[in-house]
């Protein structure tokens, strides 16, 4: 029986989860279908060790990780041919993607990998400075720094951030 419970809690979470994930690892990556390769892997991993994962304070912390771990690895393997397809890479259709949210998506592809990462934690999925440093495993100074720089890198390509970055300028 706890079996079967094991297999309806973490179904359950998967549900409750995946999409807003895929959003998430999408916006962190750039890549539609990398986003799901990683995820889908990080599922896996995830049920294979669903009796310690469900007792993590927030497993979709867990389940992020790994798939942006995957993810960077997968690019590392294949960087030659990430460059090549970036180069005629079009937008893809993501779940739930508005316009706003494929410019920004755009946007990140083209601010460094932990600047994006930062963005992505801390903006669209909405963690504190805190909760982006443990969950990347970076001091909160480092994760502070990488926002600011990854904001200015942002403020060329997103108007959101550009007023911000404007603002910011008047005051300095």
């Amino acid at each position: 029986m706890g079996s079967a419970r094991s297999e309806a809690d973490f179904e359950a979470f998967y549900s409750a989860s995946s999409r807003r994930l895929l959003g998430h690892v999408y916006a962190m990556v750039g890549d539609l279908a990398e986003a799901e390769d990683a995820l889908q892997e990080a599922y896996a991993r995830a049920w294979q060790r669903w009796s310690r994962v469900a007792d993590y304070e927030d497993p979709e912390a867990w389940v992020r990780t790994v798939a942006y771990r995957i993810a960077v690895s997968s690019w590392r393997r294949t960087a030659n041919r990430l460059r090549a397809h970036r180069r005629g890479a079009r937008l893809e259709e993501a779940p739930g993607a508005s316009p706003d949210r494929l410019a920004l998506v755009a946007a990140l592809r083209e601010i460094p990998a932990e600047q994006r990462r930062a963005i992505v934690l801390h903006h669209l999925v909405g963690l504190t400075v805190e909760e982006v440093s443990a969950e990347t495993s970076t001091p909160t100074g480092t994760v502070k720094s990488r926002l600011a720089r990854g904001r200015r890198a942002l403020a060329g390509h997103v108007s959101e951030y550009a007023d911000e970055h404007q603002e910011a300028e008047n005051y300095v």
